[in-house]
Order: structure tokens, then sequence, then C-alpha cells
């Protein structure tokens, strides 16, 4: 598989719990304004897919599109056409590609919805994160529960998909606000909903305000009981979970979601957007290795080296096989189809064929069982009968523990 995923940096106002990499002006210079954007990302997808035919990296076609902000139905909905139809030319579309973009729910109409579905979108997500007026003031968000509706109805009737996103811990959310938040997001019909707990930046408006005490810190026990409430609800109303904050309808789970947990190859383009790469031709020497890379993250310097023919990463660095051991421990410990022993394994002999005098050790079904009577674990077997390891609820409350623990195992 190979996803593209678009940055755009650009929202109206700043949410007083968001530390991405977003900002409120218009222009932000050497060519990185809302009116130019489209056109500044068209020319580092060209840079990049240079890049990628001058090291070995042959891609087929996207098979996601996941557009990311920021706010990028900022944009016009003819911008976000034509970001998408580069990307039809540069890297061509599978016939069922999936392409979603974010929305806040007061920046879209059905006239803009419409013109994404003719221009070849095929879901949105909808930033509704509450339903409860307080908890939206809170959280500085200016739409109301019912833009958030009205956006599904119109995706509805254009023929796409939709996916609401809630965040619980807000300060000043009770237990019966996330639960209005849930069961509203449940009444929309939607296919699919994220949910995620309140991450609290220091560097934020909500940061400082805890850290000044006028504002009361989100509890862990709070989100905990929360997590249950809404794995509950979606669960009884037909929406399983196939990641750790992401519950779907069979069949209808993002793959651009999934593409991530799977380590597949995805291009970012946009400032501050991560591309991955598992195999590309080292200029050196005669072997492949995985790479990960970053844009620089201000739009304008992100821009001056679009301008000057430059592809615009801040950096980037080799993966190796210990890396990438790790980065499949914890990516698989997050899904429902859960960690594939056999590949990790390979993942494991791998590691220890680059380094001699690494410590890594296979792992067995046996050395599982203590975290399988604790409950935070069960063994499956798939079709090919893989051993696979898949967290249970309480396993993905504790899911950082989890993870550490079968690194140990593994001598990580």
């Amino acid at each position: 598989m190979f996803e593209v995923y678009i940055h755009v940096p650009f929202c109206l106002r700043r949410c007083g719990y968001c530390d991405f990499n977003t900002y409120t002006a218009v222009d932000l210079g050497a060519g990185a304004s809302r009116g130019n954007y489209a056109d500044m990302v068209v020319r580092e997808m060209e840079l990049t897919r240079e890049w990628q035919l001058a090291h070995g990296v042959e891609e087929p076609a996207a098979s996601t599109v996941f557009l990311g902000g920021g706010t990028p139905t900022i944009l016009s909905a003819d911008d976000l056409v034509a970001m998408l139809d580069a990307i039809r030319r540069i890297w061509g579309l599978a016939l069922d590609a999936e392409i979603t973009t974010e929305a806040n729910p007061d920046t879209v109409n059905e006239y803009y919805i419409n013109r994404l579905a003719e221009g070849g979108f095929t879901r949105i997500s909808f930033g509704m994160q509450s339903a409860v007026p307080h908890v939206l003031k809170t959280l500085d968000r200016t739409h109301t529960p019912a833009n958030v509706a009205a956006g599904v109805r119109a995706a509805a009737k254009a023929g796409l998909r939709s996916s609401v996103d809630l965040i619980y811990g807000a300060p000043g959310e009770s237990l019966d606000d996330w639960r209005t938040s849930v069961e509203t997001a449940i009444g929309l019909g939607v296919n699919h909903i994220s949910a995620y707990a309140l991450t609290v930046e220091p560097t934020t408006k909500m940061g400082r305000r805890i850290a000044a005490g006028t504002l009361p810190k989100p509890d862990d026990d709070d989100e905990a009981a929360k997590y249950e409430i809404v794995d509950d609800l979606l669960t009884a109303a037909g929406l399983a979970w196939y990641e750790v904050s992401n519950w779907a309808k069979p069949g209808y789970e993002s793959r651009h979601n999934l593409g991530y947990w799977r380590n597949v190859d995805w291009a970012g383009i946009g400032p501050g957007a991560h591309s991955h790469y598992n195999t590309v031709a080292d200029s050196e020497s005669a072997e492949a290795h995985a790479l990960r890379a970053w844009d620089i993250a201000h739009p304008r310097m992100w821009a001056t080296a679009i301008n000057e023919g430059r592809i615009p990463w801040g950096g980037s660095e080799t993966i190796t096989s210990g890396e990438n051991l790790e980065e499949l421990i914890m990516l698989g410990l997050r899904i429902r189809e859960g960690l594939d022993m056999d590949r990790i394994n390979r993942a494991i002999a791998s590691a220890r064929g680059a380094d001699e005098s690494t410590p890594l050790r296979p792992i067995d079904a046996a050395q599982l069982l203590p975290m399988v009577e604790e409950g935070l674990v069960v063994i499956e077997s798939d079709a090919r009968n893989h051993t696979r390891i898949v967290p249970t609820r309480k396993g993905r409350l504790l899911n950082d523990a989890v993870i550490e623990r079968v690194f140990d195992l593994a001598g990580v």
C-alpha cells in the first residue's frame, strides 16, 4: 500500500488545547498563503515524486489520501479537489481509493460538500469534539452540535461516508456530559467514531490556565471511566473498536489510519508532515533501508525550499532493524488485529543478524501467559494460523505498560 497525507496548517482561530502545527494568519510568506497553498502542495508532490524515483522508490497508485490540519476546509473546495487531482496525475489513485478530509463543522455547507463528492472525495471526518455547549466553550470550539448534524446530513445526501471525532477529559466535563456527547454522536448515524483523551501541552492556552490553577487538570481515573463509557456505548451501537481510539461498523474502518498502524509507505506533504518508506535505495551501498522524514515545520521556510526546487524536508533518518522492531510492537498492540508473533520473531531475527551483540530473543506464547492471566491480552490465531497478541480493554487502558512488558520479553 501507498498513502498520501496532506497537512493544511491554516485555522480561523487556534483552540486553547491545540499544539498542532497550525496558524491563523492568511499569508505566512514565500507563497505559503491560503490562496496559493494548493499550488505549493502540488509543487511539493512533484519534488517528492522526483526524490522517490531517484531513490528506487516505486509506489503503486495511492490507496488512501487524507487531508488533515489545521482546518483543510478553510481552503476552497476547488483547492482540495485540485490537490486530489494532482495525486491522481502524479501517482495515480487506486480504483477503490479512500479519500478523506477533516472538516471543522462550521466551515462547510451543502454546496461545499457536493463539490468534494464531485471531485472524488469519499469520506469526511468532522471535528465534533463534544455535544455539550460548556465543554465546547472550554475547548474554544466555535461550532454547535447543529453544525455537525447538518454536515453529516449533507455528506450522506452527497454519497460520502462520515466520521466524527470526540475528545474526553476536558476540564469541567462530567461523566453525564460525556455520555451525552457519545449518545449524540451515535444518533447522527455515522459509521465511524474516534474518541481521544485530552492531552494538555504546557505551551498551549489551556496548559497555561491549568498551570495557573484557573482550570482543573485532567484526571487519569476520570479519563479511564470515560473510555469505558465510550467503549460500552459504541459497542452496543454496533461500532467495534479496531484501534485504541477508533470504532467503526464492520467494513467502515479508516483504511488510512490502519495504514499507519500497519507501517505501510506514505508520503507526508505540507509543513511538518512526516513521510515513511520501508525500502529506499542507499546511494553509497547496495543495501536498501527504511527511512523516516519530516517536512520543515514553518510554512514560510517550507515554501522557500519548494521555491528553490528542494524537497522541503527538515530532516530524515534511517530506521534501523531494532527501531523497526520497536515500531512493529508499539503499532501492533494498538489495533484489534493484534501483534503477529511470526512477524515479530522474524523482525527479531533480522535485528539480531544486523547486530550480533543485541540481547534480542524470540517470544513464545508461554511467556505471555502472565499477561493473559492478568487480563491484559488474549492470544488468538488468524486465518493463516499465525499467533496474534490482542489487547483487551484493560490492556488498551494500560497500553503503554503492555508495550513495555512485550519489549522486556523481546529484550528490546
